[in-house]
């Protein structure tokens, strides 16, 4: 009871006067904590609540009404998910409830590899129970899903959470889990991940697209998603409204004439710098869980205005858990969480950016690593630009065909000698010939912090334009540039996947961009455009470099996100300045930008599980898992509870891992995110100990490309509670040491 309660309610039965102000305070406090003074539920502010729908799981197939979809899988259902995508009663217009379906099918064949040989049905998937048992089932989970936003007043941030209450919770052993999407995924990005882990184990889920998401803007028309993924103006949309650039209609007319059929994406264009709120929109959508678990478990409140908040932080275990930027959203919010709402994180490849480098180094078999912990921006950029040219070194080359193997055509084999030639007259690579200049490239990378195991995954990465969509957008995110500003000569827009030349986004692939998107420009629906490609507006792959006048994989602009990052350029060393491309007032905000997402490396005593795959090309474990593990020691001292587990023969993306050649060379890292989450749980209800921090040396598959043998549990060895030591992970000093 507060005192001015207390002193009011002494003050009635003492029969005093009782002063105005404090009749104020007791109606206050009545309203907050009902008459017998229990709290009331009350949404948490900066959220809205959109709605909430209960899913019945009555079906598996292609059904897109509530009773015959589910939380986890829309109704498809195991087999549903490894089939064909579903199709739209009407493709022009799909239905939210169609959209929603389609957006979980894409979101969860966007993470894992759903074919049966690698694993899928027999040691992961919607089938196997939280035990690993095969049900022989589909997996359908039947639950109520509650849709809400947060946003910061201005109506521009508008990051969606949908929580996720399975029928089979439990409020007398209340669990939460909280999920913030990967990459820039929308808000289902995590559902196969620490979706689909929570829901198994009967908990909620509170997953968020933090800001991300497939926020499609087009200016020509001036349409918008809406929160449930259908399209309207901008105006009809209103508050519902996902994302909209903030072009006045004048501005919007003058950017139409200039730049036609363009695009606006949310994570990059929305001027927010959604990164930097990736650990308090988790916090939120915690929040907001609690807000909904209230509503469905709370009893009437003493007026019957409301329920009682049953469940919170002190009550309700909460763990946090997703991978790659929702690895980073965790750690970010576990390093934010003042509150003490989480009780145990996991980090699955994270993009973790440590905020220093000094105190601590990075060993790998007891020798220092070349480089370590740089931020995302500054390695990627560098990717940008020697990763096509060293892709055509001996070791960098794939085998696989051509259908498969993203370089390995003459045509790309073609463009990435023009760029090797173009970085050589730039001083930048050196060697006589193409063979000397890729292997010079290929070295550049080693020294910059990419291991030998990341090799052949340069082609890989380049081929499939991970560098150039990332560079581009993460430049305008870190900036908070406008679409108008074209920045580096770059925009996005749908393009011919013959010329390259800039066309109209088709009607129904827009309609659709909600579910079949992942929030980046990687082709669907738009991709990354070089404006000042020689010719004309071409997409980035086609682009001829104005300087040197070849197609050399618009170098010229690779070059002007690198002089972004260092505020210089790359190529001479000068300093930029007013009226440099780009300037030096550019290359400050994109700096100061990503100055706000580096995390501090304090995690507050929590206990922490973060795996990470050594053949990782995408994220290198040099950069983000080795050395925030050396950064969080050096913040937490002896106290630090953070576990790192490194597994060999896995890289970032386990959907790589349907193509040949993947399929033999690399094992699913999903299997060891279920087990951090399992060994998590384990420690926080159990008090089990966390496994300590080690290498889990998994075993290829081998055999044919295309048709490697069924995954086994011998190409997928446990997290050891007691490692050899011969693969334990300790420290050298202050220097981590990951045995070789």
């Amino acid at each position: 009871m507060s005192k001015t309660l207390a002193d009011t309610v002494f003050g009635a039965f003492s029969r005093r006067p009782i002063p105005a102000a404090a009749l104020a305070a007791l109606a206050g406090t009545l309203v907050a904590c009902g008459g017998d003074g229990t709290q009331l539920n009350k949404l948490p502010a900066g959220l809205t609540h959109v709605g909430a729908t209960t899913y019945g799981a009555t079906t598996a197939g292609t059904g897109a009404t509530a009773a015959a979809q589910d939380l986890l899988t829309g109704g498809l259902g195991k087999d549903g998910l490894a089939d064909t995508a579903p199709t739209y009663a009407d493709p022009a217009a799909p239905t939210a409830a169609e959209l929603r379906r389609n957006a979980l099918y894409s979101n969860y064949r966007g993470l894992v590899d759903v074919s049966a040989r690698g694993g899928y049905g027999s040691f992961y998937g919607p089938n196997i129970d939280a035990a690993g048992t095969n049900t022989g089932g589909q997996g359908l989970i039947p639950g109520r899903e509650y849709i809400g936003v947060i946003d910061d007043g201005s109506g521009n941030k508008r990051s969606v959470v949908a929580v996720q209450i399975p029928a089979s919770f439990n409020p007398d052993a209340p669990c939460l889990v909280l999920g913030p999407s990967s990459g820039s995924r929308g808000v289902y990005g995590a559902i196969a991940t620490a979706g689909e882990w929570g829901l198994k184990k009967g908990c909620a889920v509170a997953l968020t697209d933090a800001g991300k998401g497939m926020g499609l803007y087009d200016p020509t028309d001036d349409t918008v998603h809406r929160i449930d993924g259908t399209r309207a103006t901008r105006s009809a949309a209103g508050a519902l409204s996902h994302f909209a650039a903030a072009l006045s209609d004048t501005a919007r007319a003058a950017f139409n004439a200039a730049f036609p059929n363009r695009l606006a994406l949310k994570h990059a264009h929305s001027q927010q710098n959604p990164e930097k709120d990736w650990g308090s929109d988790t916090l939120a959508a915690a929040r907001y869980a609690f807000y909904a678990l209230n509503e469905e478990y709370g009893r009437v409140s003493w007026d019957g205005s409301t329920k009682e908040a049953r469940f919170d932080a002190g009550n309700t275990l909460v763990i946090a858990g997703s991978v790659s930027n929702g690895g980073a959203a965790v750690l970010r919010a576990a390093e934010l969480d003042g509150d003490g709402l989480i009780d145990g994180v996991v980090a699955g490849e994270p993009s973790a950016q440590p905020s220093s480098t000094t105190g601590y180094g990075v060993n790998l078999g007891g020798a220092a690593v070349p480089a370590y912990g740089k931020p995302l921006f500054d390695y990627f950029t560098f990717a940008n630009l020697y990763q096509p040219c060293a892709s055509l070194a001996p070791t960098a080359v794939l085998s696989e065909p051509t259908t498969y193997n993203f370089m390995g055509t003459p045509a790309f084999r073609a463009l990435a000698t023009n760029r090797c030639t173009a970085l050589a007259a730039r001083g930048l690579v050196t060697g006589a010939t193409t063979a000397d200049q890729a292997a010079d490239a290929l070295a550049r990378l080693r020294a910059y912090g990419f291991g030998a195991e990341n090799d052949t995954m340069h082609n890989a990465h380049y081929g499939l334009g991970n560098a150039a969509i990332i560079t581009m957008m993460y430049a305008n995110a870190y900036g908070r540039f406008s679409v108008a500003d074209n920045v580096c000569g770059l925009s996005v827009a749908a393009t011919s996947a013959t010329t390259g030349e800039v066309v109209a986004v088709a009607a129904n692939t827009k309609a659709a961009s909600f579910a079949t998107g992942n929030g980046t420009s990687n082709g669907a629906p738009a991709s990354v455009v070089y404006n000042n490609s020689v010719g004309g507006a071409r997409q980035w792959s086609f682009g001829v470099s104005p300087t040197s006048g070849t197609a050399d994989l618009s170098l010229d602009s690779a070059l002007c996100l690198r002089a972004l990052a260092l505020g210089t350029d790359p190529a001479t060393g000068a300093a930029l300045t007013a009226t440099s491309t780009p300037t030096l007032a550019q290359s400050q905000a994109v700096r100061a930008g990503v100055n706000e997402v580096l995390l501090n490396g304090k995690l507050r005593g929590k206990p922490v599980m973060m795996v990470g795959g050594r053949s990782d090309a995408l994220i290198p474990v040099n950069h983000s898992e080795r050395a925030y593990a050396a950064f969080n020691r050096q913040q937490d001292g002896e106290g630090s509870q953070l576990r790192y587990i490194e597994v060999t023969n896995a890289q970032h993306f386990d959907g790589f891992l349907s193509f040949p050649g993947f399929d033999t060379r690399f094992v699913p890292l999903h299997v060891y995110f279920n087990a951090a989450m399992d060994a998590m749980y384990n420690r926080l209800k159990n008090g089990t100990p966390l496994p300590p921090s080690q290498v889990v040396r998994a075993v290829p598959r081998g055999g044919t490309p295309g048709a490697a043998p069924a995954l086994t549990a011998a190409n997928i060895p446990a997290i050891s509670a007691t490692p050899a030591a011969a693969d334990a992970i300790g420290f050298s000093g202050t220097s981590i040491n990951v045995p070789n």
